[in-house]
């Protein structure tokens, strides 16, 4: 029987311009196994004892080297399913703002990165379940809603 578990994170990394909310997607390298070229938020693995918050941290770190200036808990997740592991996977997804200014320095695991407005966003990401998770960010956290305040983060330290 197949269990469900939360072994990855992803992180919707954005960054405010004048021209409005840029979204930093990822092109996975063509090397990879699983999904080459898939273009994605950034997306790891939540290591052994690790919280899934300070895995997005870790991972943003690790797959562009940049950091958190604001981070939310956003009200939504990705699933799939493993059929290796007979593993259901949900994943937490994370909203992260950057500076303006910052360019990510990629890892290995991704070929090119594109900061990306709403739209194009929505047209390079192709599961539904980040279609949704950018459509919340978008409406409620860059839109500066009510309740953004309710998921922010309070960073102490990077």
């Amino acid at each position: 029987m197949a269990t469900v578990e939360n072994r990855y994170v992803q992180v919707l990394v954005f960054r405010r311009t004048v021209k409005g909310a840029e979204y930093l997607l990822l092109q996975r390298a063509s090397t990879e196994t699983i999904y080459p070229n898939l273009w994605q938020m950034v997306t790891g693995k939540i290591k052994n004892g690790e919280r899934a918050l300070d895995a997005a941290r870790r991972e943003l770190l690790e797959e562009t080297q940049l950091t958190c200036k604001r981070l939310w808990i956003v009200p939504a997740a990705n699933s799939f399913y493993d059929p290796a592991a007979d593993v259901m996977e949900v994943l937490p997804l994370f909203a992260v703002e950057v500076e303006e200014s910052v360019n990510p320095v990629l890892s290995k695991e991704h070929q090119q990165f594109s900061w990306a407005l709403f739209d194009e966003a929505a047209r390079l990401l192709v599961w539904p379940d980040n279609h949704r998770g950018l459509e919340i960010v978008e409406k409620y956290i860059v839109a500066n809603a009510p309740v953004a305040h309710l998921s922010e983060v309070k960073l102490s330290h990077q």
